[in-house]
């Protein structure tokens, strides 16, 4: 039955990607709603799978691209490449409305100038703590900080080691965790009680993951809001990130 079974995962290797990938996110928000109540999000725990068993796949076979070196998963490293990535960021983009953000009027539009510009700042900082010098890698880190999309997708085009961009999404992971445990703490103490606070703070913070885990636990109705100001967030960083903050890190070490 196996050895029936193998090849035919291999010569499908797409689709067993698709498949596994699948399992895991189902799994992941099976455990979300079953032992969280949704407050730790199922895309957090999903990541979190991803990269322990990118870990497993990269200890058992010596490799470096983690479970893709499994010749039956080889699929994976098609569907994490970057077409596909850049893929589902456009798609993202393309699903949210304009028009609608500007409910929030300008201090929604600036919260997302501000958040990126923050969350950047505090990337690079911690980047330059650790002893990186080199513009490229504390850009790439720092666009971790903004959200673990953006990381990956400043350090795909500028050309940064994949050490580094492994350390870019490890932040905006942790930022993302960070974000949805902390939100409910937060939520009376700076009045997220409403839609218009709720787009603002989502413009600030940015993780959509983040964000809708942590307004879900904290009222299930801001969702929507948040997690409307957290896409154009995504896009922003993904503009600026590797374009006007590179030069500007740039500059600066210059």
């Amino acid at each position: 039955m196996i050895d029936a079974l193998v090849p035919v995962l291999q010569k499908n290797s797409l689709i067993t990607a698709f498949a596994l990938v699948g399992m895991i996110i189902w799994v992941s928000y099976w455990l979300s709603n079953r032992f969280t109540q949704g407050r730790f999000h199922g895309s957090a725990i999903a990541i979190i799978v991803g990269l322990l068993l990118a870990y497993l796949g990269g200890a058992l076979t010596g490799g470096k691209a983690g479970l893709a070196d499994i010749t039956v998963l080889a699929g994976v490293g098609i569907l994490g490449g970057a077409m596909f990535r850049d893929f589902a960021i456009v798609a993202t983009a393309y699903g949210a409305d304009f028009e609608n953000i500007k409910q929030s009027g300008v201090v929604g539009m600036a919260s997302i100038l501000i958040g990126v510009a923050l969350s950047f700042a505090i990337g690079a900082v911690v980047a330059i703590s650790f002893g990186y010098t080199d513009p490229v890698a504390i850009t790439t880190i720092a666009a971790g900080a903004v959200t673990y999309i953006v990381g990956p997708v400043t350090g795909t085009a500028l050309g940064a080691s994949s050490d580094v961009i492994a350390l870019s999404v490890g932040a905006g992971l942790v930022k993302s965790i960070l974000v949805m445990i902390g939100t409910p703490m937060v939520a009376n103490a700076i009045g997220l009680n409403n839609s218009k606070s709720a787009m603002i703070f989502g413009g600030l913070m940015g993780t959509t993951s983040g964000v809708a885990g942590g307004l879900a636990a904290t009222d299930p109705k801001l969702v929507p809001y948040g997690a409307m100001t957290a896409t154009f967030y995504t896009g922003v960083g993904c503009l600026l990130a590797p374009s006007v903050l590179f030069l500007f890190v740039r500059y600066l070490l210059n």
